[in-house]
């Protein structure tokens, strides 16, 4: 009798562990950069940098392989969220606020079309701007934009509803 398949890869260490992060950066960097330019980080390159620090930081403590990329997801999240929350105290303290640049490799990635989108998502709270992100960009469910978020499944449902419903608004008042 052969014994089950695994149903989650083990964690590799030293050399292993440096190729199975390389192969997770070239096949993931590009869908996090986007993750966070989506979520409206002006720094997207240092926060998935960041990210991929933390992972390399704390590989040892992953359960499985697998955990690998949702906790990537997690982490572009959690620092777009505390950086935006310090855009905010900063915003408030200075005399003069200034319009933030993307940088311009993510403009001129952007079509016309997903400008638009892009800035309507803006006008979105964070919280909602993520739910839709996380929901429609990269296609997770509920429970995994749960984890992401560090929220309950309901509260994805509630910010994903409000977040459509007040997108829709603001894309058809551009009409």
């Amino acid at each position: 009798m052969t014994a089950p398949p695994a149903a989650t890869a083990p964690l590799v260490s030293g050399e292993g562990r440096e190729a199975a992060l390389t192969t997770l950066f070239n096949t993931h960097y590009t869908g996090l950069l986007r993750l966070a330019v989506l979520l409206g980080a002006d720094d997207a390159e240092d926060i998935v940098a960041e990210a991929f620090c933390q992972l390399h930081r704390r590989w040892n403590r992953l359960r499985t392989a697998e955990a690998a990329l949702p906790y990537l997801r997690s982490v572009v999240c959690n620092l777009t969220r505390m950086r935006l929350r310090r855009l905010q105290v900063a915003r408030k303290h200075a005399a003069r606020t200034a319009e933030l640049e993307r940088s311009a490799e993510s403009v001129a990635l952007l079509h016309d079309d997903q400008r638009a989108l892009i800035e309507a998502l803006g006008r979105l709270s964070a919280r909602q701007r993520e739910a839709l992100v996380l929901r429609f960009w990269l296609g997770l469910c509920e429970s995994d934009i749960a984890d992401a978020m560090g929220i309950s499944c309901g509260s994805v449902k509630t910010h994903t509803s409000r977040g459509m419903a007040t997108l829709t608004k603001i894309m058809e008042d551009r009409r």
